[in-house]
């Protein structure tokens, strides 16, 4: 049966990691820390350091890690949970990979599932209470790719037509075989700013029924 982990109290569990971001990275994550640098001070929050190991936030020795820092920058902080919940709640993972969408009764039923408790022990309870708190200050699934911020220059998109040249047209209507030339000019069209596929959809209709057809 899997050891699930979870803290007592989420609401110290929140504030020490809230208090994280904001002090500096020490040498030691130890009981003093915590005490006089966080401010958190008696058992519940000396007890939730070892959660904070088992995160991967802190080496057995104290010495935070690459994920402790990589949690205080703004920017990766939500990864960096996200990070910390799949090496922590592996089994649940591999049981399901999108366990981090499931509703609590789901989720419930796949804790009691992996640990082999009962469904109204303290022990399911406070593990689906830690999770849910771990998850949502997480951040799953982040795509590479920047999305373009409001107000930023939107993509120029570039549309060409073919026109025919007037004294090729009268050559067609008169029979004589004079090879045509072909002109064209460019249409510049700056797109808004935008994620509504709908806007898209009605400047290229427009565009084509008006400027692209014969």
């Amino acid at each position: 049966m899997a050891n699930l982990p979870y803290v007592t109290v989420i609401g110290t569990l929140e504030k020490i990691l809230d208090k994280i971001k904001s002090a500096s990275v020490p040498d030691k994550f130890s009981q003093d820390f915590v005490a006089d640098t966080l401010a958190m001070k008696g058992g519940t929050a000396r007890a939730t350091i070892p959660f904070i190991k088992k995160m991967g936030l802190v080496q057995t020795d104290g010495t935070p890690t690459d994920r402790y820092k990589e949690f205080r920058n703004p920017a990766k902080s939500g990864r960096a949970v996200a990070a910390a919940m799949k090496d922590m709640y592996r089994t649940l993972f591999e049981m399901n990979e999108n366990v981090h969408k499931l509703e609590n009764s789901k989720l419930k039923g796949l804790i009691v599932e992996a640990t082999g408790a009962e469904a109204n022990s303290l022990m399911v309870s406070r593990t689906l209470a830690t999770f849910n708190a771990l998850k949502n200050i997480a951040t799953f699934g982040t795509s590479t790719q920047e999305q373009p911020q409001s107000g930023a220059p939107a993509p120029l998109v570039t549309a060409q037509r073919a026109v025919p040249d007037r004294e090729s047209e009268n050559n067609e209507r008169s029979g004589r075989a004079v090879e045509g030339i072909n002109l064209a000019y460019t249409i510049n069209l700056n797109l808004p700013a935008t994620n509504d596929i709908e806007v898209f959809n009605a400047i290229f209709k427009s565009l084509k029924q008006h400027l692209l057809q014969e």
